[in-house]
């Protein structure tokens, strides 16, 4: 039972940042899933793959619930980009680059 830690990327569906400070552990499969020949569904016995997922305020409290339970996980950090202020003005701007396509 593998599990990794990380912090969920924002939706595209939104354009705030909800729902990414919370760090997450969840657990990998550990069988493939196999599809039902009637209806083409895919299953899996395995429900700590799919139905398990823990929150945490911070990444040092995923990783000590981790290890106080001898289980093996992988941290992956994602990189933050910095934002980028914008206005509609710079799309005419002089300093501009590249040409302006619409």
């Amino acid at each position: 039972m593998f599990a990794k830690i990380y912090q969920p990327a924002k939706t595209a569906m939104q354009s705030g940042k909800a729902n990414t400070a919370d760090w997450v552990l969840e657990f990998e499969a550990a069988a493939a899933r196999r599809i039902d020949p009637l209806m083409g569904w895919t299953s899996s016995d395995d429900t700590t793959a799919g139905q398990v997922r823990l929150t945490f305020e911070t990444k040092d409290a995923a990783i000590s619930y981790a290890t106080s339970r001898n289980i093996p996980f992988e941290v992956k950090d994602a990189a933050r980009s910095t934002p980028v202020a914008k206005a509609y003005s710079d799309n005419f701007a002089f300093r501009r680059r590249k040409p302006w396509t619409h």
